[in-house]
């Protein structure tokens, strides 16, 4: 990791600047590069290599009475933009953020069972899991309550994120996303339990706006996409393990004859093990259930086609030898990308450098 010291521009009179080192803090940049070999279903299809160039810098500073202000901004694959955020945490009233992909909303709570390395659905097989967001995909402002004291529950916190329109936009400065489509403002409202150091938990809810509800319109959906949370990890020793369920209801009921995708119905549970400083294991299942509306009018009306069920299920194996990490995954994944019949196995491969 490195830092570097913040330079201040100042102007006298609109003639005279001055660079000079400024005492508002300092900004630490760290990084990581990886490498990945992958087959599907024992193939290399194509060229099977694969790289990971990430980026991170973080600023940080110190307002009057000690509170405390800072940046992040992370870079992914080709330096491409990922995420950034800006917050303030205060003395005794929590943090306040505005993020644009970055946590602190109920999309960081879409998959928390235990693993040494990736979730079950995410070991290159294919699998397209629809997972909880709420407003994770726009830019929104959270509020982080200070953590309880206390031995029973302490550490829990109250969480509450804001889009104004959950558009899943992020823009510049001096921009807006403008008025368009049907989708409004959102509201996730997540409660981070913990009890001790063992027993931990989380309950999430939220709501997206639908502004066609209420103007005659007959395009669908008819309701409010709602999206919900609740899971449980335990620890015990060099053991953990967590359980969770989530829904997300899309109200998209179907108009004339059509069909379309209205809920998908998540669970997920895994069990890990560090054996020892370096080496860790996991295994891990994940179930997608799709489900469909009914047709509302016309030729068949009232019934519902089959809901398409995603299982996958996977190993994880995680060495460490200083900045230096190599992983393996084993993964399976029936009806992958809710494809009635198509099973997809993957074995991954990677080689992952910190700096």
């Amino acid at each position: 990791m490195k830092k570097i010291t913040k330079l201040g521009l100042s102007a006298l009179c609109g003639s005279l600047a001055v660079a000079s080192a400024a005492n508002a803090g300092d900004i630490s940049v760290t990084g990581s590069a990886e490498i990945t070999y992958v087959t599907v279903d024992g193939n290399t299809t194509g060229h099977p290599f694969g790289m990971k160039s990430n980026l991170g810098f973080s600023g940080s500073g110190e307002l009057d009475g000690g509170q405390k202000v800072a940046l992040t901004i992370t870079n992914t694959d080709k330096s491409a933009f990922s995420a950034a955020s800006i917050a303030l945490t205060t003395n005794n009233i929590g943090t306040f953020k505005l993020s644009n992909n970055t946590g602190a909303d109920l999309g960081d709570y879409d998959d928390k069972a235990p693993t040494a390395w990736e979730e079950a659905w995410d070991g290159g097989q294919g699998a397209t899991t629809d997972k909880i967001s709420g407003v994770a995909s726009s830019t929104n402002v959270n509020w982080t309550s200070p953590a309880t004291t206390g031995k029973i529950m302490g550490g829990t916190k109250l969480i509450l994120a804001y889009a104004p329109r959950n558009n899943a936009t992020r823009q510049n400065d001096k921009t807006a996303s403008g008025d368009t489509g049907t989708t409004g403002k959102g509201l996730d409202v997540i409660l981070d339990l913990r009890s001790g150091k063992k027993l931990s938990g989380f309950l999430g809810y939220s709501r997206t706006q639908n502004r066609n509800i209420g103007k005659n319109t007959h395009t669908k959906p008819d309701g409010h996409k709602e999206e919900a949370v609740i899971g449980l990890n335990y620890k015990l020793g060099p053991f953990s393990m967590g359980y969770q369920h989530s829904a997300e209801d899309l109200k998209a009921q179907g108009s004339g004859t059509s069909i379309e995708n209205d809920m998908y119905l998540n669970k997920s549970w895994g069990v890990a093990m560090n054996i020892n400083g370096g080496l860790s294991v996991s295994y891990g299942e994940a179930t997608s259930n799709q489900i469909f509306t009914p047709v509302t009018n016309g030729a068949g009306a009232n019934k519902f086609t089959k809901k398409r069920k995603q299982k996958s299920k996977a190993w994880n194996a995680a060495y460490t030898i200083g900045g230096v990490t190599g992983k393996w995954s084993s993964a399976e994944t029936s009806n992958a990308a809710y494809s009635e019949g198509s099973t997809k196995n993957a074995t991954l491969l990677s080689l992952g450098i910190a700096f």
